[in-house]
């Protein structure tokens, strides 16, 4: 993440809701060995999980494809994402999340284990 948005502590507890986002992404990424893996609740309180796509001729962050699967299901915005794995959320997934579900949004980040350690807002 760069120094344009503020990186924080991720909250000491999580709702039920985000934990629910966490072994939906940490089970993700494990079930196919992504470098990430991700999951997101809609405004509707929907759930999508994805991971990283690495074809060659296609290359989709998790966050993107599960942005992409949150629009083609007609919802119309976001309240949290969780993304685990080794790299930082990219400031491309962020600012996706920004233009679909506007500012505001926790993005908590974690290791492959699904131990968060930072959190940022879109």
């Amino acid at each position: 993440m760069s120094d344009a948005r503020t990186r924080t502590e991720p909250p000491a507890t999580l709702e039920a809701e985000d934990k629910k986002l966490v072994t939906l992404a940490r089970a993700t990424r494990a079930r196919t060995q992504a470098a990430q893996g991700a999951a997101v609740r809609d405004s509707d309180g929907r759930t999508y999980a994805a991971a990283t796509v690495a074809l060659p001729s296609l290359a989709v962050s998790a966050i993107g494809v599960c942005i992409a699967m949150a629009v083609a299901s007609g919802s119309g915005g976001l309240e949290a994402v969780v993304v685990l794995g080794e790299d930082d959320v990219a400031e491309t997934d962020l600012a996706a999340v920004a233009e679909f579900a506007g500012p505001g949004v926790p993005v908590h980040h974690g290791d492959a284990r699904g131990t968060l350690d930072a959190t940022v807002l879109s």
